[in-house]
């Protein structure tokens, strides 16, 4: 089923929206939800949290993508578990690494808040990403949004694990200074 007719269901507040949202994007949502807790019973639960979420939210939410819409929730549902089970659980998944590599590039708390608010740092990093190449684009968003391993990454674009760090480091080094340019110190 097309997403504009799933969207349609939602807001005929149709149940079978759910299924059809669970059928056709489901294991996606699922490895999003994988790639940050690393843990099948909470993988699974932030899905059907996503979906009921979704229920709720259409109407009156209105979204142009319906997979983009979806995997937004699944991982804000994911990093707040994450970030709940954090001080028992060490390890596992890939957030830490992935926000860990990118530290040194993005200001912390405190510097955003002093120093530019949310809009502006969102308005800078849309900058950066937009000023990428497609495949540069690509593997950062796969890290630092999707959080994939680099393995997978590297396996995506038919290659070398290696090739993938070196292209994120150098990423990585481009956006501290693009951000120094607009201003957002570090």
């Amino acid at each position: 089923m097309e997403d504009s007719g799933i969207i349609e269901l939602y807001l005929g507040r149709d149940e079978s929206a759910i299924a059809q949202t669970q059928q056709k994007y489901g294991k996606q949502c699922y490895k999003i939800a994988y790639n940050i807790l690393a843990s099948r019973e909470d993988c699974e639960e932030c899905v059907n949290d996503m979906l009921i979420k979704v229920w709720n939210r259409i109407p009156p939410d209105m979204p142009h993508n319906l997979f983009s819409y979806i995997a937004k929730m699944t991982r804000n549902l994911s990093l707040n578990r994450y970030s709940e089970k954090k001080a028992a659980k060490r390890g596992g998944g890939q957030t830490e690494a992935a926000l860990c590599e990118l530290e040194e590039c993005i200001p912390s708390g405190k510097s955003v808040e002093d120093e530019c608010d949310d809009n502006e740092l969102r308005d800078a990093l849309n900058g950066f990403l937009g000023s990428l190449c497609t495949e540069k684009r690509t593997v950062f968003m796969q890290r630092y949004w999707y959080l994939m391993p680099i393995s997978e990454i590297a396996q995506k674009h038919g290659c070398e694990s290696g090739r993938i760090k070196m292209m994120l480091s150098r990423i990585r080094k481009e956006l501290k200074l693009y951000l120094e340019k607009e201003g957002i110190t570090l």
